[in-house]
C-alpha cells in the first residue's frame, strides 16, 4: 500500500491531482490510499505515514515550504512534490529535499514525466524498502517496519511494527538477498530484524511486540557474533 497525501487549499486542484495520481498508479497495478488536506495545519496534525506528498506552497496561515520544513524536522522521509505558481520558489525546495516541483497550471505531460521518474525511484528503493508483489498489486514496506519474517508452506508472512501481517509467495533465499544487513536468518523459517531484537537467551530471540523466535543450534554461535557486531556498529 502506497500512502499518498495531497495538501492544497484549492479543492479543484486537489481533486484534479487525486484523479491523475489514481489513474497513474491504477495503470501500474499498484495499491494506493489517498488523503486530502486543505491546509498545512491539517497535514501536520495527521500523524500517520505518508509515502508521497503533493504540497501546495501558497497557503494561508502556514505556507507549504514551512509545512515541509516542520515535516522533515519531525522525521518525514517520503517523496515530496511541490505545486505552485511561483517558479522562483524552486531553489528553496532543495532545502527540504523536494523530489520535484510542478508549476501551476500543471500540464498532464509534465505530471506524467514526474510520476514515471518517481515510479522508477520507488522500484529502485531496495536499500531501505521491500517491494512486495501480491497478485496484480504492489506495495512498498520500509525495512524498519518489519520486525521479523516467517515462512510457512512457501508463503512469507511479514510481521510489522503496526501489528499488521503481510503475506505473499516468495522463497526465503530470495527474500534474504533483498533485505538489509540488519536482518539475520536465525532459523530455516525465520528472518529477524536486529533493530527490533529485545534480548536473546537459551536459543530464543525475544522480539519487539513480545514474539519469541527460535534460533537453531547450528546458527546460535554466528547469531551471537552478529549481535555483538551489530551492537558495535549498528549496521
Amino acid at each position: 500500500m502506497i500512502r499518498i497525501a495531497i495538501c492544497d487549499d484549492e479543492k479543484t486542484m486537489s481533486d484534479n491531482i487525486k484523479t491523475m495520481v489514481s489513474d497513474f498508479f491504477c495503470g501500474k497495478n499498484m495499491q494506493i490510499a489517498i488523503v486530502q488536506f486543505s491546509c498545512g495545519e491539517e497535514l501536520l496534525n495527521y500523524g500517520r505515514q505518508i509515502d508521497i506528498l503533493f504540497l501546495d506552497i501558497q497557503m494561508k496561515t502556514i505556507n507549504g515550504m514551512e509545512t515541509a520544513r516542520i515535516l522533515r524536522e519531525s522525521g518525514f522521509q517520503g517523496f515530496l512534490i511541490f505545486m505552485t505558481i511561483l517558479k522562483e520558489m524552486v531553489f528553496e525546495a532543495f532545502g527540504v529535499q523536494a523530489y520535484d516541483y510542478l508549476v501551476k497550471p500543471i500540464k498532464e505531460s509534465h505530471f506524467q514525466k514526474t510520476m514515471e521518474r518517481l515510479f522508477v525511484s520507488i522500484q529502485n528503493a531496495n536499500e531501505t524498502n521491500l517491494l512486495v508483489q501480491k497478485g496484480c498489486e504492489s506495495s512498498i514496506i520500509p525495512f524498519d517496519k518489519i520486525i521479523f519474517c516467517e515462512i510457512i508452506d512457501r508463503k512469507v508472512y511479514l510481521h510489522l511494527t503496526s501489528s499488521e501481517v503481510v503475506d505473499y509467495y516468495e522463497r526465503i533465499e530470495n527474500l534474504e538477498r533483498k533485505l538489509g544487513s540488519s536482518f539475520f536468518r536465525c532459523h530455516r523459517s525465520f528472518l529477524i530484524n536486529l533493530k527490533h531484537l529485545k534480548s536473546y537467551k537459551n536459543g530464543t530471540a525475544y522480539m519487539e511486540g513480545g514474539r519469541q523466535i527460535p534460533v537453531s543450534r547450528l546458527r546460535s554461535k554466528e547469531f551471537s557474533n552478529v549481535i555483538l557486531q551489530y551492537m558495535k556498529t549498528g549496521i
